[in-house]
């Protein structure tokens, strides 16, 4: 019962949290991120690791959560715009998911490229500088993130995780009693 509930939290996760998202101004929405990024990468931003993003525009979007941001870098540090393409902006490249891949992500549950070939993880664009922005993502090192960041992303990832784990399984119980069922067969314990 417990293991249902939790998988029902993790699968309606971005449907529990749109509206609150879009209710949050904007501009807090990059500022939060943004300093997300910045203590995230801090080592790579001290070492010069972002030059190859000037002048360039990397969009993030959480497609179950219907958000995106822009990426982009200039010699003073990241930045983050929410303006859109029709507005002049446009991607060099694009990484599109849902939250809870995202957060697997972020965690280390599950690797960018794995997902990318279950289609769960799409890319687009210029493929070389995706590609870069990649290895930088799996360049980070979690202990490097102050302790309680390091903590929260790790039981959020393992909470996402294990829901998604026990929603498949529950998934595939439910396939195979109903496998069983259409071919005449009973299941008995």
């Amino acid at each position: 019962m417990l293991n249902k509930i939790h998988a029902y939290i993790v699968q309606n996760a971005a449907s529990f949290l749109r509206s609150p998202i879009h209710l949050v101004p904007n501009f807090l929405q990059r500022q939060f991120l943004l300093d997300g990024l910045n203590i995230v990468f801090k080592e790579a931003l001290e070492e010069g690791d972002f030059e190859f993003l000037e002048n360039k525009w990397l969009k993030v979007e959480v497609k179950d959560l219907d958000v995106f941001w822009m990426i982009g870098y200039t010699g003073e540090g990241l930045i983050v715009s929410d303006q859109s393409m029709s507005d002049g902006l446009t991607a060099d490249a694009c990484f599109r998911g849902n939250l809870n891949d995202f957060v697997l992500i972020a965690g280390r549950k599950e690797d960018p490229d794995t997902l990318f070939f279950q289609r769960r993880l799409v890319i687009e664009g210029d493929t070389e500088f995706g590609l870069e922005i990649k290895n930088l993502i799996d360049g980070v090192d979690l202990d490097t993130l102050p302790a309680i960041l390091k903590t929260l992303l790790g039981q959020l990832s393992d909470f996402v995780y294990k829901g998604v784990r026990s929603g498949q399984l529950h998934s595939e119980g439910i396939r195979h009693v109903n496998t069983n069922r259409s071919s005449g067969r009973h299941l008995t314990n």
